[in-house]
Formats: C-alpha cells, sequence, structure tokens
C-alpha cells in the first residue's frame, strides 16, 4: 500500500486523524478497504436481504439433513424435535440481535469487532478460528451442493460408472469441481451479486419443497398423516426425554454458530436495527417453522411411499427426489436445492473466511484473495467428506464446530455490553500506538485469549469425552458460550477502558 496511511485510513473509514498519536506505516497493516467501516451511505441491506440470508440458510440440503436426522435420532417423538427446532430458532434470533448490534452501529465487521477484546493483533486468533470453522462448513455445504448437481446429472446419463475414488464416481468428482467454480465466479462478481443471488434462490426453494410434497403425498395417501404421527415415537421418557429435548435445541444452535458469531459481517451493510431485527425475525422463527413443518412430512413421506417403512428415513431431499419418477421434477428440484445450498454457503461460509483471512495480514490479502483460499481449502474437505468426515455422524460434526466457536460469542456479548456498556472507538481499532484503547500488551490480549481456549476445552469435550458426551450432548455450544463469557469477566472486570482520555477518544461512531 503506497502513501501516507494516515490519509489512506482517514479517507477510507471516515475516520478523525487529528489525535496525539499519529498514524504511522505499522498501522497499515491493520487495515484494508475491506475492513473498513461501513458508511451510513453505503448500507443498502434491508429485512428483505436478511431474510433471505436465514432462508437460505434453513433452506440449504445441509439444513434439511440435520433436521431429518435430528427427527430420526432424538429418540423422541417428531413433534417434540419441531417444537425443539422452532424454539432453537428464536433462541438464535436473540443471540444474532445481540451479535449484530455493534455492526449496524458502527459499521465493521467481526474481523475488527474482535480487535476490541482481543487487542488490534490478538483478533487474528479468533479470526482465524472462525475463518477455519467456515472453511469446514464450506466444504460440507459443497459437497451437499454437489448432490443436488449429481442427482442431475444422474437423471441426464442413467448409465453413467458407479466406479468410485475416495468413495467419489467420477460424476461425484466433476459435481463438486463445477460447484466450486460456480461459486467462485459468484464471490467475485461481489457482494451485490451475491445479494440478488439470495432473493431468487430462498422463495425458489419454497416452491420446489411443496411441489415434492405433494408428489410424495400423491404417492403416500392417507397413510401420510398416519405415518407422521407413528413414525417418530417416543423411545425415551422422563428426564432422559427432556434432556434429548434440549439437546436438539442445543445442536440447532450449533448450527447456526458460525452465523451468530460474525453476523456483524451482514448487519454492517443494514440501514438501521429495526430492519435487521425484522429480518431476523422473518428470517428465522416465521421460515423456519415452515421449512422444518416440510422437512418433517417429506422425510416421513418419502419413508412411507418409497421405502414401504424399511430401513432407515432418507434424511437428504436430493436422495428422496431421486426415487420420484419423474425426470422434470428431479431436474428442477435439484437445480432450486443445488442454488440454494450454493447461496448460503457463499454468505455464510464464504464471504466471513475472506474477512478474516484478509484480517490477518490486511496490506497483502484481500476479499477476494482470502475467498480463493477458502474455496481451496474447502474443495478438499468437500472431496473427503464422504470417506473421511460424514462416518462421523452429521449432528457430531455440527456440535464440533459449534463448541469450537461458542466462546467467543460469549466473550464479544459480556465485552461489549457489560463490561464495555456498547461504547467503541473506531479509531482505535485501526492504531498500533500503545496510547490505543485496544493495543493491550503489545497488541495482544492474553487475558481474554485464555478465557477463550479453557471455555473451549470445555465445550469441545461435552462432545468427544464419553462421560460428558452422554450427559451434555447437545448443549456444547451454550456450555461454550457461557464459560467464554464468565472468564472473560472474570480476567477483565476492572480493566477495561470505557473513556479515554481525549483526544484519544477521537473517531468515535
Amino acid at each position: 500500500m503506497q502513501g501516507d496511511p494516515t490519509q489512506h485510513i482517514s479517507q477510507t473509514t471516515g475516520l478523525l486523524a487529528d489525535t496525539d498519536y499519529a498514524l504511522t506505516d505499522r498501522d497499515v497493516r491493520l487495515h484494508n478497504a475491506d475492513l473498513a467501516p461501513v458508511p451510513a451511505s453505503k448500507r443498502s441491506w434491508g429485512a428483505l436481504e436478511l431474510f433471505n440470508v436465514w432462508t437460505n440458510d434453513v433452506q440449504s440440503l445441509a439444513g434439511y439433513t440435520l433436521a431429518a436426522s435430528l427427527f430420526i435420532t432424538a429418540g423422541i417423538n417428531g413433534w417434540l424435535v419441531f417444537v425443539a427446532i422452532i424454539l432453537a430458532s428464536v433462541i438464535v434470533m436473540f443471540l444474532v440481535n445481540l451479535s449484530g448490534k455493534p455492526s449496524v452501529r458502527y459499521g465493521i465487521p467481526y474481523a475488527v469487532m474482535a480487535r476490541t477484546n482481543m487487542g488490534v493483533l490478538g483478533a487474528r486468533f479468533p479470526a482465524l478460528l472462525r475463518g477455519i470453522v467456515g472453511m469446514f462448513w464450506f466444504g460440507a455445504q459443497t459437497y451437499f451442493a454437489s448432490t443436488a448437481l449429481a442427482l442431475a446429472l444422474h437423471a441426464l446419463l442413467p448409465h453413467a460408472s458407479t466406479a468410485t475414488l475416495w468413495s467419489l464416481t467420477w460424476i461425484g468428482w466433476l459435481s463438486i469441481v463445477l460447484v466450486t467454480l460456480f461459486q467462485l465466479l459468484i464471490f467475485i462478481r461481489g457482494i451485490g451479486w451475491i445479494s440478488r443471488f439470495l432473493n431468487f434462490a430462498g422463495p425458489a426453494v419454497y416452491v420446489v419443497m411443496i411441489l415434492l410434497l405433494i408428489a410424495i403425498w400423491t404417492k403416500a395417501g392417507d397413510e401420510l398423516l398416519q405415518g407422521v404421527g407413528h413414525l417418530f415415537q417416543s423411545e425415551i421418557s422422563g428426564w432422559a426425554a427432556v434432556s434429548s429435548f434440549f439437546g436438539v435445541v442445543g445442536t440447532m444452535v450449533a448450527y447456526f454458530a458460525a452465523v451468530v458469531v460474525n453476523y456483524g459481517d451482514f448487519s454492517r451493510f443494514t440501514r438501521s436495527l429495526r430492519s435487521m431485527r425484522r429480518g431476523n425475525f422473518y428470517g428465522l422463527p416465521v421460515s423456519l417453522t415452515l421449512f422444518t413443518f416440510l422437512a418433517l412430512f417429506i422425510t416421513a413421506g418419502a419413508y412411507i411411499a418409497f421405502q414401504d417403512g424399511q430401513g432407515e428415513p432418507l434424511t437428504n431431499p436430493a436422495d428422496i427426489v431421486g426415487l420420484i419418477d419423474n425426470t422434470a421434477l428431479t431436474l428442477i428440484a435439484a437445480l432450486t436445492f443445488f442454488i440454494a445450498t450454493v447461496g448460503i454457503n457463499l454468505v455464510a461460509n464464504f464471504v466471513p473466511p475472506a474477512y478474516d483471512l484478509a484480517n490477518l495480514w490486511p496490506a497483502r490479502i484481500t476479499f477476494r484473495i482470502g475467498g480463493l483460499i477458502t474455496a481451496a481449502i474447502g474443495f478438499v474437505i468437500a472431496v473427503l467428506w464422504v470417506a473421511v468426515i460424514a462416518p462421523m455422524g452429521f449432528p457430531r460434526f455440527v456440535d464440533t464446530l459449534g463448541a469450537v466457536l461458542a466462546p467467543l460469542y460469549g466473550l464479544l456479548v459480556c465485552d461489549y455490553y457489560i463490561l464495555r456498556k456498547g461504547r467503541l472507538y473506531v479509531r482505535d481499532m485501526f492504531t498500533m500506538s500503545p496510547r490505543g484503547v485496544y493495543h493491550f500488551n503489545n497488541g495482544w490480549n492474553y487475558r481474554a485469549l485464555s478465557a477463550v481456549g479453557v471455555a473451549a476445552l470445555f465445550s469441545i469435550a461435552t462432545v468427544w469425552v464419553p462421560v460428558l458426551a452422554d450427559n451434555l450432548s447437545g448443549f456444547g455450544w451454550m456450555i461454550g458460550a457461557f464459560l467464554g463469557g464468565l472468564f472473560h469477566w472474570i480476567v477483565m472486570r476492572g480493566r477495561i477502558i470505557i473513556d479515554p482520555p481525549a483526544p484519544a477518544s477521537q473517531g468515535t461512531a
């Protein structure tokens, strides 16, 4: 980056530079145009755009697969699972309203927001952690999107070879390559294209799912309503049933964990808090209720109509569509599920890691380069999904990634709302000056890092340590978030500067 860093940062962020410490060449590594606050004049997202963000997240093939898996494996009545998922959506709405508010107010992405609690350099750790989780999710969603594309290709090429390499046929390999390239194309076109893509994909999926349900209901007849009542019967009772119910809630919250932590990456483009809250309401409790209802009936109906009640119910709608003897519907459904899954993958698992990687080395890694790195690593994960990752079970995969990120959310909320009383100083987020509010110890807040580390160890243990997993399965995210906030409060109370001496506070938003 050439030129005077003081002038560059002032022009791109709109921040005041006439403070008692001058910006230096060292400050350049904290800034680029992608990380700069979005000015109010350029915030064009309203409730509809955020509604479509959530709609695509809910409607992805991974979202359907998780919901269907919980209906099958929870051990409680299917209607109780339905209620648990809706309760989870209300909780997630509350959580993102909290994590999104600072970015609506200050226009900053999560990677910069993390500097206020981890330090201007220490923020690289949570950003990298979030980026790694995002890459895993990107790979997972890329694989699920490829199954939809593979479904369409199999419909067109019914006699294709079934030989496999790493559990993937040549059509599977081709589908993953094409999905990755398509996502890169949309990403390179920019956030405006992504927004328009989501606006189309969200409603289209509901149309296809309703058509799919009609086709299944026609085949199953009166047995469908009976099947919904009897297929997902309670296998447990008492405290075990209560624990399973809240375990479903916890797992669904963990599914949204990546978006919950970095929701500021989206809310920073929103015109107002009211728009954000309305978009979250219609996109979470309202949209997820309809989607889960359809998933419940489609899963049960397909089991009755096409599997004759034998084996395990199918959890991937692409597999269900493949059983319907209707080539036109198969192609339409495959294309729509592909579009929906790509949509949320771009927003939830491509954009955030791109910002996070840019934060590691702003002077060298741009938003676009970060996206290219994410695509490359995600491709490898997609290729290895069937052979290596899937055997652990999808709910456990979700709980593990959620447990990794949970303490970061608790820390963010505790730091902003409890310790800092909602007051941030944007100018200090972009300076290496020791007098900056977020400088801490040479740019690192080791106390906050230790709080996150200890909390994460316990939340991850609730997924993988048998004695804890048996009793706390599904609770890893909630435990990790609570402990992250609690430990941060313990180590940082009395150490937070809310009102720095003037004029160092110049440039507040």
